[in-house]
């Protein structure tokens, strides 16, 4: 078998065998496929396609190329399950939702990944908390899942490296827009985590990935169906991002505003809809729950009673955090020292926002990365943050910058004020969650 005849015949549009796709994995991960073989092969797949039964194959074989965790031997007393978003700006659902689940009995071994480009990253969020180790050994990290129903980590250089490599090639060869590639590149991390079900957010926006939402409800429709065909019960949820998804965007100080949703000090409404769906999908997929109300009535259970406020701060202790952080969240996720308060072009009422041009502007300030090995700055970003429909005038800024130095806070004000535009005339916020697709 040779790798170039696998690319001609997806350059001349054939569905491809099981052993063919094996073969050519199995050739990203040993060396033995040159990087000019896989550029050749993702472009063929961006233009021809694939099948369901190809990227069941191409998952699959993606997952198999590194460790798959069990967790058999561990006798837990709940269901393995997790959640995974496609990006977005101010999206720090992961950080409320994993101790939540678990405080409704679910087991959630995520493994997060960073920020790129405009959209934030849960692990940059959380190496904000002083000491949070976000490598912890395999031991440790089960033994953690065990004991507390829930651990964020990052990813492994032993978890599907296939598609580090791949991907790595995709994101410079203009092949990463692809369907039953992105559907393979996230499945494969997902699934080697061992899960028993899994809740996928596919954002749809002019901040997301997916800016429409048909080519949005095509890629959800296709994780669902490979990840049920490869054997774990998925739905997707697809949500808006034609907005920031919370208050703030930064690092630090999103994890103060996800502190705050766990305590109940402040929920953002659409943040708070939005982590509902997913978990409520959770406890669904996992029989955890057994009909909608009865998700959310342990749901609210969990966050009122504190039960998920507490598995957070275990968490983070486990992982070497401190054990005060609700408690005392600004002194250990202190703010950069400028604020900046950012008004919109005229008054009235937000109609649009560019929400990809948010984000730009928290990595204009030192708290994104434009290419990965970038360090970034936990303490800027933008708090304050208001949605479409909401009422600004020369009273009510449409957000405020924490930045550096004065120079930094002025190009990131000019950022985030030309992303909103005004209308005098009431504007209706367009919905959270569009629909959701079930196993099928």
């Amino acid at each position: 078998m040779l790798p170039q005849e696998i690319i001609r015949a997806k350059r001349d549009g054939k569905e491809l065998s099981r052993e063919q796709i094996a073969y050519f994995v199995r050739g990203i991960t040993a060396g033995y496929v040159s990087e000019g073989q896989i550029a050749a092969f993702a472009m063929a797949v961006f233009f021809k396609g694939m099948k369901m039964a190809e990227r069941v194959a191409l998952t699959e074989e993606m997952r198999n190329s590194g460790s798959v965790l069990t967790w058999q031997s561990l006798n837990l007393p709940g269901p393995v399950v997790d959640k995974h978003s496609t990006g977005g700006v101010s999206d720090s659902v992961s950080l409320m939702l994993g101790p939540l689940v678990a405080a409704c009995g679910g087991y959630v071994p995520m493994i997060a990944g960073r920020g790129l480009g405009h959209t934030g990253g849960t692990i940059d969020k959380l190496e904000s908390i002083p000491g949070y180790n976000v490598a912890p050994t395999e031991q440790d990290f089960k033994r953690i899942v065990k004991e507390l129903g829930v651990a964020i980590i990052g990813q492994t250089g032993e978890i599907a490296p296939a598609d580090k490599r791949f991907y790595s090639i995709r994101d410079v060869t203009a092949t990463v827009d692809s369907i039953p590639l992105i559907t393979a590149s996230i499945l494969s991390k997902k699934l080697a985590a061992g899960l028993q079900a899994l809740a996928m957010d596919v954002k749809t926006g002019n901040g997301a990935f997916m800016v429409e939402q048909e080519d949005a409800r095509q890629l959800a429709e296709s994780i669902v169906t490979v990840a049920n065909q490869s054997g774990v019960p998925t739905s997707a949820t697809i949500t808006d991002m034609n907005q920031a998804l919370g208050s703030t965007a930064g690092n630090a100080i999103e994890m103060r505003e996800a502190i705050d949703y766990l305590t109940g000090k402040y929920r953002n409404p659409r943040l708070h809809q939005v982590t509902l769906a997913l978990a409520e999908q959770m406890l669904l997929l996992t029989g955890l729950a057994s009909n909608a109300a009865d998700a959310q009535s342990k749901l609210n259970h969990a966050l009122d009673s504190g039960a998920a406020a507490e598995r957070f701060s275990k968490m983070v202790h486990a992982l070497g955090g401190p054990t005060d952080l609700i408690e005392n969240a600004s002194k250990h996720l202190p703010l950069a020292a400028i604020t900046l308060p950012v008004y919109a072009n005229g008054e009235g009422y937000v109609k649009r926002i560019e929400t990809r041009d948010v984000g730009i502007a928290v990595v204009t300030l030192g708290g994104g990365r434009s290419e990965p090995s970038q360090r970034i700055d936990h303490s800027v970003g933008l708090s304050e943050l208001v949605g479409i429909g909401e009422q600004v005038s020369a009273n009510k800024p449409i957000g405020v910058v924490h930045a550096r130095t004065e120079e930094e806070a002025q190009a990131a004000a000019q950022t985030l004020q030309q992303a909103y535009s005004v209308s005098p005339q009431p504007v209706e916020a367009p919905p959270v969650v569009y629909s959701v697709l079930n196993p099928k």
